[in-house]
């Protein structure tokens, strides 16, 4: 398990009764509580494990506007706001800094479609900069031999730390009135008149008038209990971070074989950006002829893999009732084995490039579950067919940048103010 991450404090007795309930306690479920307490809107946040433990604190740590789905761009805007807001409010430093993240173009076929991507992000608000070779060796440090044939660079985005921000936003939910109980699994949902009226956990039971899933990788499984299908696969991506390293490059640089960013602690944290294992599993099957269309499109990020997971899901009970143990509690943290062999791949390429990273010093790799949905757009907004329930999951990665965002969004979208963003691109319906 990843082990710098910061630990809360949560609180020791369930409540009765709560306006809002929020199933998970990673960056999207803290950030979301977040948003409702600072709205006098009482909410109590059940987490099965520890705050922030599974992908939350083990992404890059990006936190970008560019390169994302034109759907997500005005979210991500939005959320690069909230970060500045957040940096400087919350009390405590989530090492936000804006300090530019640049896409390697390879070739010009990249290159154009990062010019596609930036003619039509423009018209969100998006800055960056489309730089041929010439500009973008002025931008490089020196000693890079990088060939490339140009790159899209965005200096306003930027990079928190993972291992601090979903504590720190935690606790500043708390500081707002939000409760929060780790170690404390929700079974299932209280459903009377076909709406939901409050929630089983494995410490009793909580009326409340809206659940919010924010279930990460285990969404899926959760909303089958409740006979709600979510295409929802999951996919390994592995890390590494370095020791400090004085000297090296503030940008972020992301290139087809590997990608890095500058960590607080002055060392690095370094993945291979197409390098992304997709296990086989019975969801793979069950949700197939979703996932055909995006597997056509980007099967070179990621690579399939038949192991022990297939049987360890295929013995998951689909269904359980609520007043027994559910497989929320037989597990409470995914922490898969990190991929060497990819890793090392991600070292080998950067290092032909960047000679700055050639005599680095591994402190520690890990690996995180990321939760993908088939268009690899979160799904942020009601279950029309249960009301009641809201779903915030499917971040496919990208969640880390935009969980400000998000959070506020489904807030909006619960209390009924004006939505931060159009909602429309984040429906449930539409998978």
């Amino acid at each position: 398990m990843y082990p710098q991450i910061e630990t809360l404090d949560g609180d020791s007795h369930l409540p009765d009764a709560s306006e809002v309930a929020i199933i998970g306690g990673g960056i999207i479920g803290v950030s979301t509580a977040y948003w409702l307490a600072s709205r006098g809107i009482p909410v109590v946040l059940l987490e099965k494990g520890a705050i922030g433990a599974e992908q939350s604190s083990r992404n890059w740590g990006w936190c970008r506007s560019m390169g994302r789905d034109q759907a997500e761009v005005p979210l991500a805007l939005a959320s690069l706001r909230l970060w500045d807001d957040w940096q400087a409010g919350l009390g405590e430093d989530l090492g936000f800094r804006r300090s530019g993240v640049l896409y390697a173009c390879e070739n010009h076929s990249q290159l154009q479609q990062q010019a596609d991507w930036l003619a039509a992000a423009r018209g969100h608000g998006a800055e960056a900069n489309l730089l041929e070779r010439g500009e973008l060796q002025r931008l490089l440090p020196e000693g890079v031999r990088a060939g490339w044939a140009g790159a899209l660079h965005s200096p306003l985005d930027g990079r928190a730390e993972p291992h601090l921000a979903s504590a720190v936003i935690a606790r500043a939910a708390q500081r707002q009135g939000a409760r929060l109980l780790t170690r404390c699994a929700v079974r299932g949902l209280d459903i009377e008149g076909g709406r939901v009226v409050g929630l089983f956990s494995e410490r009793g039971r909580l009326r409340c008038n809206s659940v919010v899933l924010a279930g990460g990788a285990w969404s899926s499984l959760f909303c089958a209990n409740l006979g709600i299908r979510l295409p929802q696969l999951k996919v390994i991506a592995s890390v590494l971070r370095t020791a400090p390293m004085p000297g090296g490059p503030e940008l972020a640089v992301g290139a087809s074989r590997y990608a890095f960013r500058k960590r607080q602690d002055g060392g690095y944290s370094i993945a291979q950006r197409n390098g992304n294992l997709a296990p086989v599993t019975p969801d793979s099957f069950r949700y197939l002829r979703d996932f055909l269309p995006a597997l056509g499109k980007q099967f070179r990020e990621v690579r399939v893999r038949l192991d022990r997971r297939f049987l360890d899901e295929l013995r998951l009970p689909r269904h359980w009732p609520a007043d027994g143990p559910s497989p929320f509690e037989a597990c409470r943290v995914l922490d898969p084995q990190p991929s060497a062999s990819i890793l090392a791949e991600a070292r080998r390429e950067l290092a032909k490039v960047f000679p700055f990273f050639r005599e680095l010093k591994v402190e520690q790799s890990w690996a995180g579950v990321m939760d993908v949905t088939p268009d690899a757009i979160p799904v942020i907004g009601p279950v029309e067919s249960l009301p009641g329930l809201f779903l915030s999951t499917g971040y496919s990665g990208h969640g880390f940048g935009i969980a400000p965002g998000a959070g506020h969004l489904l807030a909006d979208l619960i209390d009924g103010s004006a939505p931060l963003v159009d909602p429309a691109p984040f429906r449930f319906a539409r998978l």
